[in-house]
């Protein structure tokens, strides 16, 4: 894969391939955490739960969040809520406990160390039915990405999310360096 390839953005993860994988309806509430100053899902999120629906874009850092915010507001998306939290503390973000048909955890637990907190976060944040999805890089090397010893596995998501009884729903690849699951509260 070449390197402008990788610049486009959905070389590695296309959110609309990403997103037919989840029965979104109009009106829902997703919250997805770690959404990254690009907010690459943020804008197909907002779009697919419409205008009566609401994203919230969660990251722990301001100045991503600010951009996220004006990106939005570019395209006249204005159904997201930019909201600051450090998803290992749990609890701290200003989303009410289950609030949300939807959260996304998407490339953010090899940053973290804590992935079982966030996990749990995720799942604070969806009522009773909702569904968490997670992507994640696949542990098996890639010619780039996180070192090996920073990927979170599949099945250590799944061990997770068993613990906070969460049932998996689905597992997919989410591209060829990327795993994909969906648990449902």
């Amino acid at each position: 894969m070449s390197e402008q390839a990788l610049r486009g953005g959905t070389a590695l993860i296309d959110p609309l391939t990403i997103l037919s994988h989840l029965d979104i309806h109009d009106g829902d509430t997703v919250a997805d955490l770690g959404c990254g100053g690009g907010g690459h899902f943020v804008g197909p999120l907002a779009k697919a739960v419409g205008a009566k629906g609401k994203v919230y874009a969660v990251d722990i850092q301001k100045n991503v969040l600010k951009l996220v915010e004006g990106k939005m507001r570019q395209e006249h998306i204005l159904n997201v809520i930019p909201v600051w939290s450090d998803l290992e503390r749990g609890g701290i973000a200003d989303i009410p406990s289950g609030s949300c048909d939807l959260s996304v955890l998407i490339n953010i637990l090899f940053q973290n160390t804590k992935h079982d907190r966030i996990v749990q976060e995720a799942s604070r944040m969806i009522k009773s039915m909702g569904r968490v999805m997670v992507i994640d890089w696949k542990t098996s090397g890639s010619p780039f990405g996180p070192p090996s010893d920073r990927r979170v596995s599949a099945q250590q998501v799944k061990d997770i999310a068993q613990v906070l009884n969460l049932s998996l729903l689905e597992e997919f690849d989410a591209g060829p360096y990327h795993y994909g699951l969906i648990f449902k509260k």
